[in-house]
């Protein structure tokens, strides 16, 4: 049974951690608002978003956002602008909201049909040197369930969401840790 990496990219490999391309595949999956933050339009979306029901008030509250309703009146109605700190807190507020929200749709839609099938890109090795190459080859794996991977995503643990992409990817087999690190990791919902 191999052991996990230790030194990444001691060699010169690129790559990044398998959970973290997961996340970001989740990420991309959940929709969220494209336009920044920064700018009048973005901000609007996102307040809007946090603020729109009483349950989404009460999220944003439980993921930081601890602003008075004063605040959040006078940001929607532009006669106040965010701090720096404040956009960082509402966009991490609209991250953990939004990614609550979406969990449940995307855990159906992943676990339906016996499961979804994932595409693993392997590391890129062009810097390697070639006597400390190792073969690595594009891998397709069905993961049926995706429960853990999900609830660790939705609830911004990485640890938990590195844990449970680690006990999905055993099913390779004995090689299944040299796709801890990937290029990147492919599937839809």
């Amino acid at each position: 049974m191999p052991d996990r990496t230790r030194e990444f990219g001691k060699y010169g490999a690129h790559g990044i951690k398998g959970s973290e391309a997961v996340a970001r595949q989740l990420d991309q999956l959940a929709g969220f608002i494209s336009t920044p933050i920064t700018q009048k339009r973005g901000l609007m979306a996102r307040v809007n978003y946090l603020t729109r029901t009483p349950h989404a008030r009460q999220a944003a509250r439980a993921a930081g956002l601890t602003v008075t309703d004063r605040t959040l009146n006078a940001w929607l109605t532009g006669r106040r602008q965010p701090s720096k700190q404040n956009l960082a807190r509402i966009e991490a507020a609209y991250v953990a909201v939004r990614r609550q929200n979406v969990a449940r749709y995307l855990l159906r839609r992943l676990n339906s049909r016996g499961g979804t099938r994932v595409e693993i890109h392997p590391l890129n090795q062009s810097q390697v040197d070639r006597r400390f190459q190792r073969v690595l080859e594009y891998r397709t794996l069905n993961i049926r369930q995706w429960d853990t991977v999900v609830r660790a995503w939705a609830a911004g643990d990485l640890s938990a969401l590195d844990e449970a992409w680690v006990d999905s990817i055993v099913d390779l087999g004995s090689q299944w840790g040299q796709y801890e690190y990937v290029s990147a990791v492919g599937f839809a919902a």
